[in-house]
């Protein structure tokens, strides 16, 4: 492996030194495309497709160690210092491991790692949560990582009260016709919804894929067996083959 690690380092200081487009890149101009790759990764998890996550995977490693090299032009730090300090933190996290060496939980690793960060530095808890994460994610890692303080209900029977209750509050607001209260509202019943989904142990965002996927399936099979344009069909039509889709996934 460190062969061919070595070999992709190579690579990229030639790309740096005789590509005109890898000369011109900085971190800026990087992101966007390191975020497009990400999401590319994500896909072939859902789809489960291992030859296609393996070369994601290696798309990403370039993308970091593109990073290392443009950082290193910038202030002369090495790969192998930037190794090092991660390294460093991954040890110093888990001293259940590296120091004790004793059987814990899940959820007590978690504390522990939201404790370490606190005495490295961090002033919050919600510190760590990325500023741009999608808000369905970011929704998430707030609420796992306050409720690896105890800020949270009891069981679930407190979230789904609370998400009632949400509803409840988003209805009075819609009937009151006040867009920026039903804005607020919706919020707080789809910030419910994560944490119930949180609760039950379901990834929300995994959920949510694999209805959209869903949806699009039945949707193009309405396209495909529609006998006229959609806009000059009733939604009762378009219900029937929609209920077809439906059948043709459970045969």
């Amino acid at each position: 492996m460190s062969t061919e690690f070595n070999r992709l380092l190579s690579i990229m200081n030639d790309l740096r030194e005789k590509c005109p487009w890898d000369k011109k890149q900085t971190l800026e101009s990087l992101s966007h495309l390191t975020i497009e790759e990400v999401y590319e990764l994500y896909d072939s998890i859902l789809e489960n497709n291992l030859d296609n996550l393996k070369e994601e995977i290696a798309d990403i490693m370039l993308h970091l160690v593109f990073y290392a090299k443009i950082i290193n032009e910038k202030d002369g730090t090495s790969i192998e210092d930037i190794l090092k300090k991660g390294n460093d933190k991954l040890v110093s996290r888990h001293p259940h491991v590296y120091e004790t060496a004793k059987d814990i939980s899940i959820e007590q690793v978690k504390e522990n790692w939201e404790n370490l960060k606190l005495k490295e530095g961090r002033k919050s808890i919600l510190g760590g949560v990325p500023k741009s994460l999608p808000a369905l994610v970011k929704a998430y890692r707030i609420q796992d990582k306050a409720a690896h303080v105890g800020f949270q209900w009891d069981d679930v029977k407190g979230v789904l009260d609370k998400l009632d209750e949400e509803i409840s509050e988003l209805k009075t607001s819609i009937q009151h016709g006040q867009q920026i209260d039903i804005e607020e509202e919706m919020g707080d019943v789809l910030f419910s919804m994560i944490n119930l989904a949180r609760y039950i142990k379901v990834d929300p965002e995994l959920a949510l894929q694999r209805t959209n996927q869903k949806f699009i399936q039945r949707f193009q099979y309405i396209e495909d067996h529609a006998d006229k344009p959609l806009s000059d069909m009733t939604l009762e039509d378009m219900d029937g083959l929609w209920n077809e889709a439906k059948g043709k996934k459970s045969e």
